[in-house]
């Protein structure tokens, strides 16, 4: 069953560290630094000008691992401070940690200053956390000059070690960390073809389907020391895409779901949701993930659920015919009114979207109206040419076409998708029409980032590095000529940058993400400049 589903989708998918025992030492506390209590390390997501989450998880007693159901309840304070030594605390308070939430903590702060940073700890008895570092947003409509983020997206366990993480936690100029999905695999232990690194193996072994185990594989993730480092030097905007429910997810089920075998659907999606509430720094309204975000004048951002709403998946075959349904939806009508409303209502310059699935069309081919509209007649070709990846927006044009005609009514020209899901690196412009590329014009724009270990095109082939991709990429380019840089081979992390004039993204590369002290390159840059809807090369940031 897998190798069935990865030949059709072969190229569609591609304790406490040292980073957190420094930080502890920062504080300058006398308290007993424990990593057996807080093992997972800290984090913070979500900021408001007023308000941002504090996070982490507690091992109170030896058996009270994740998804074990055990444990004490526990007594966790948290303490928010302007400074590292806690001499200006600003805010804190006590929480009970308990099984019933798999000893995680989490606390909405509020009363905060914008634009302001801020240092905050849990402690347990004596026992103190290491010190996290978080900061709120720009208030509204305030002049704001620049916000930068790091952006990444399918981050497999077994795929390598997280270096993209460590050299984005070594930087010391991103505002957040906007992580786009993938967070974690629900694949059983080797259950995904390639492995970038003998030493890394799913936990728990089988795959996961209930509470527990969910709980036990955002346990196992979050023991890693350069996420819990990224975790703790900034905060994280994050939203999930399919793998951390099950692979090519929809409403009503998934690709990697079989109910003779796996159970109930909806049970599994409630138990993946549930821990996923748990053990992220995410501010939810009960099981609804999609949420904006504003930074003074500069930019709003709309994080995108492409999952839980959204219709089925075609198939290659007769089923071509229905992907231009009407019906067929990728956000649902509720999700689809409120992100249309708030692109077309945003009072900032820029309106970014973290979008988990690619908004450009790549089809084979981009064909005039008039052929395609033949083709669909004789042999079922969708008038929008054949899309290569079906679970991307190319599989609901029609929801695609509501979006961005909404855009163009509205004269919006500041739009810019931030996309992951597809392990390879992209620009492109969003065209009106992609077969009257460039003639008919644009939308918006996208950038797509690499994979930080999942594998892609060169290894899921199994083939060296830059042998096969760039074949690969000059024939998507010559296709789609709205594509305006592709990179299928490498893994790594994107660094955006938004000022009132331009946005850029510049591409980083791993030379080898299977190892642990792996260097990087920049590969890439393009900018976006203000009401160009354009993409132009671009220096480095």
């Amino acid at each position: 069953m897998l190798s069935t589903r990865l030949s059709r989708r072969i190229f569609l998918r591609f304790g406490v560290g040292a980073a957190g025992a420094a930080a502890l030492a920062a504080t300058g506390s006398t308290a007993a630094a424990s990593p057996a209590v807080f093992r997972h390390g800290v984090a913070s997501g979500d900021p408001l000008p007023d308000a941002v989450i504090l996070w982490t998880r507690v091992t109170p007693s030896p058996e009270a691992t994740p998804g074990s159901g055990l444990g004490p309840e526990t007594t966790v304070r948290w303490e928010l401070s302007r400074d590292t030594n806690f001499e200006s605390t600003v805010a804190t308070g006590t929480v009970t940690a308990s099984a019933a939430s798999d000893h995680t903590v989490k606390i909405d702060a509020t009363g905060l200053s914008a634009a302001t940073e801020y240092h905050y700890r849990f402690v347990v008895g004596d026992v103190v956390s290491p010190t996290g570092r978080t900061r709120t947003a720009p208030a509204p409509g305030t002049p704001t000059d620049q916000l930068r983020f790091g952006v990444v997206s399918c981050s497999n366990w077994e795929g390598g070690f997280f270096g993209a993480y460590r050299h984005l936690a070594a930087r010391d100029d991103l505002f957040a960390i906007l992580h786009l999905g993938d967070y974690l695999y629900e694949y059983a232990a080797g259950g995904f073809p390639v492995a970038g690194s003998d030493a890394r193996t799913h936990a728990p072994t089988h795959e996961i389907v209930t509470l527990a185990d969910y709980r036990i594989r955002h346990g196992q993730y979050k023991t890693d020391s350069d996420l819990q480092a990224l975790h703790a030097t900034v905060p994280w905007i994050v939203v999930w895409d399919d793998h951390e429910s099950a692979d090519n997810a929809y409403a009503g089920g998934a690709e990697n779901h079989d109910p003779a075998f796996e159970g109930d659907w909806a049970m599994r999606k409630a138990a993946s949701v549930r821990a996923y509430s748990e053990w992220m720094p995410v501010r939810m309204d009960g099981t609804r993930l999609y949420r904006r975000l504003r930074f003074g004048d500069l930019a709003e951002l709309s994080m995108l659920d492409l999952r839980s709403y959204r219709s089925e998946q075609v198939r290659p075959g007769a089923q071509w015919r229905t992907v231009d349904d009407d019906t067929r939806t990728i956000t649902g009508p509720e999700q689809m009114a409120w992100l249309t409303a708030g692109l077309t209502t945003s009072q900032t310059t820029w309106q970014l979207v973290g979008n988990s699935v690619m908004v450009a069309p790549v089809l084979f081919p981009p064909l005039d109206p008039q052929t395609t509209g033949a083709l669909t007649e004789l042999v079922g070709v969708p008038s929008n040419g054949i899309p290569y990846n079906a679970d991307q927006w190319d599989g609901y044009p029609s929801d695609r076409r509501r979006l961005l005609d909404a855009i163009t009514a509205a004269g919006r020209r500041n739009v810019v998708f931030l996309t992951g899901d597809i392990h390879t690196s992209w620009g492109a412009a969003v065209p009106v029409d992609a077969a009257a590329y460039p003639a008919a014009g644009t939308v918006a724009t996208e950038f797509v980032v690499p994979s930080v270990t999942s594998a892609n095109i060169d290894e899921l082939l199994g083939v060296p590095p830059r042998t096969v991709g760039p074949a690969i990429e000059s024939a998507i380019r010559a296709t789609n000529r709205h594509i305006e840089y592709v990179e299928l081979d490498s893994h790594g992390y994107g660094v955006l940058d938004v000022t009132p004039g331009a946005v850029q993204m510049d591409w980083f590369h791993l030379h080898n993400p299977a190892d642990l002290h792996t260097g990087v390159t920049r590969a890439a840059g393009l900018r976006v400049a203000a009401d160009s809807a354009r993409t132009e090369p671009a220096p480095p940031l």
